[in-house]
């Protein structure tokens, strides 16, 4: 039976990550990186993908599950009648080889457990040729993958899976090392497992140790920005969106999307997120990454990008996986990638800037890629697009598309004035004048007393919610309340946000999905700039209740049946966690930071 999404939990090692079950099923894992070709994919069919369970065999075993402190070390505890044991997964974050680790560590009495291993590369299409060594070990290789299992228990195989059963007792410790490789070279060094825990521990001690945070949500702040640290790509600092593919924004629908790439509408909330934080290495490496994925002709930037920067992303449908509880298709790649969105122009000028006056970066940094992008947007700012939320119809007037085209001449000229870099500042004040006034113009609506979602829309979406964050309004401006106002009464029931009504705005794609939970933590941030922090403080306690039990949140959320949706973990949830919390609880909040400097 296929568990829940928000009975996931995910370790990794800041190149891939791996979805561990409350049952003690990896279900979910992509070798060597997090876009590869996945080796467990049972999260998106339920017949024979890979996965693997290491878990007691008595059918009523008593679950309970956390992470040890501030690390991403995961411990499963099962309680049987006969005693108790620990299944601890991790992946080690030094060395060479890539390496999975399950230890099985007995708590009192004895456990009966089995063990079951599937492995299935080419997204559960390819069954790999498995052998088995002199040392015991296994090793599964097709075409460019190769695993190796070390492990005590005694395996065998069984219609093209591997088996075992043992018994563990108190005092005692099994261990199972699941290493990955190129084919072509020869198999991993054994590790010592245990050596591998302590180091692993360590690390995640010493990072987190890092954190500069105060209020009263520590906590939660600190497992968003380790959940964070798991979706980074450490080799070039990009940051995934989440680890998975098509996991359904609607059970039985088809917006299922791929979302193991980094998208730069992501980019001033992650590099305020970690800077803020005191993880400022993390935000240079975002910061770096950003730049070297843009670098180019401005024409040619694309919303989202590889974790190296790759640009061909080009989106496939896999017919034989069923999907996550049958929501089809299954898709690889993103075919949003090839759309125009005017506001990541904005999103990389704002990184920029807030990168400079954060003193990340040297005041020059990218400002030669900057002009050429503000002289390309000149040009082109009053195109249609398909906006922030990636609709698969014709491009339209986006309000929010407009404003962030405002905001990147805006930080331009805040840069070009605070540290003196060279530009043509007068031009780019009234370019600035004339967006402000088209929006005010042919984005409001008198009528409702509210910004709309598109020129000449009457509906809104939560995108409205970010206009006084970046600055474009003051917050008490009866045309920002307003914009609230309206947001509060059609976009939002059960205490969550939606992005915009599907029934109302044409997408193209049939209507219905969760509630995209990033969108309601932006009107915590609103609350905020309008002084309401009782309304922001209990809105944001809601949404803390939302975490599953290790503190993780996905996209979306149907609060009718109490179910994650869309992708997991979510990246954006996170950073707006984070951002959130320090807009409630600091002086210097995230969401005036951007439109004070």
């Amino acid at each position: 039976m296929q568990i829940r999404i928000e009975d996931y939990a995910i370790i990794g090692n800041c190149e891939t990550a791996a979805l561990v079950g409350r049952n003690g099923s990896i279900d979910w894992l992509c070798w060597p990186r997090f876009d590869s070709e996945a080796c467990f994919t049972a999260l998106l069919d339920s017949s024979e993908c890979g996965r693997w369970l290491v878990a007691p065999t008595a059918p009523d075993a008593k679950v309970m599950r956390r992470y040890r402190p501030d690390t991403l070390v995961l411990e499963t505890q099962f309680v049987t009648d006969t005693g108790a044991a620990t299944v601890i997964d991790f992946m080690p974050m030094r060395g060479e080889h890539r390496h999975l680790i399950r230890l099985v560590k007995g708590d009192r009495g004895c456990i009966s457990f089995a063990t079951e291993l599937v492995i299935r590369f080419g997204y559960g299409a390819i069954v790999p040729w498995v052998t088995r060594m002199e040392d015991h070990s296994l090793r599964a290789i097709a075409g460019p993958d190769k695993l190796v299992l070390r492990t005590p228990v005694n395996l065998r195989g069984e219609n093209f899976k591997t088996r075992g059963e043992f018994t563990i007792e108190e005092a005692q410790t099994v261990a199972f090392v699941l290493s990955y490789v190129r084919s072509h070279l020869p198999d991993p060094p054994a590790i010592e497992p245990t050596e591998a825990l302590r180091e692993t521990e360590q690390y995640w001690h010493e990072w987190a140790s890092k954190a500069r945070l105060s209020g009263p949500w520590v906590e939660a702040q600190k497992r968003s920005l380790i959940t964070l640290k798991a979706l980074t790509y450490a080799p070039t600092g990009g940051l995934v969106a989440a680890v998975t593919t098509s996991l359904p924004e609607q059970l039985r629908g088809s917006r299922n999307w791929d979302y193991r790439f980094c998208w730069l509408r992501d980019a001033t909330f992650t590099l305020l997120a970690l800077m803020n934080s005191g993880f400022h290495d993390e935000a240079g490496a975002w910061r770096d990454w950003l730049l070297r994925a843009a670098a180019g002709r401005p024409e040619q930037m694309q919303i989202m990008y590889g974790v190296a920067g790759e640009r061909r992303l080009t989106e496939i449908e896999l017919p034989w996986l069923a999907g996550y509880e049958r929501s089809r298709p299954v898709r690889i790649g993103n075919d949003a990638h090839r759309q125009l969105q005017l506001d990541i122009y904005g999103e990389l000028t704002d990184t920029l800037h807030q990168a400079r006056m954060g003193g990340i970066a040297l005041e020059e940094s990218g400002w030669a890629l900057q002009l050429a992008v503000l002289s390309h947007l000149e040009k082109h700012w009053r195109e249609p697009d398909h906006g922030i939320w990636e609709v698969r119809n014709k491009p339209q007037h986006f309000t929010y598309s407009k404003v962030m085209a405002w905001v990147a001449f805006d930080r331009a000229i805040k840069s070009a004035r605070r540290f003196g870099l060279a530009g043509p500042v007068d031009r780019w004040c009234k370019l600035r004048e004339e967006i402000h006034a088209e929006i005010c113009s042919r984005a409001f609506n008198a009528e409702l007393g509210s910004f709309v979602s598109s020129y000449g829309s009457k509906e809104v979406d939560a995108s409205l919610l970010l206009v006084p964050a970046v600055g474009f309004l003051p917050p008490i401006d009866s045309r920002i309340c307003g914009t609230i106002a309206l947001i509060e009464r059609e976009l939002m029931r059960n205490g969550l946000v939606r992005r915009y009504d599907t029934e109302h705005i044409e997408d193209g794609l049939p209507a219905g999905e969760g509630y995209f939970l990033a969108c309601s933590f932006w009107l915590v941030d609103a609350y905020v700039l309008l002084g309401r922090y009782d309304d922001a403080k209990r809105l944001f306690d809601h949404l803390l209740t939302l975490r599953n039990d290790v503190g993780l949140l996905s996209e979306e959320y149907d609060p009718v049946s109490d179910r994650f949706l869309g992708n997991f973990p979510q990246a954006f949830s996170h950073l707006a966690l984070v951002n959130s919390a320090a807009n409630i609880s600091r002086l210097q909040k995230p969401a005036e930071q951007r439109s004070a400097s």
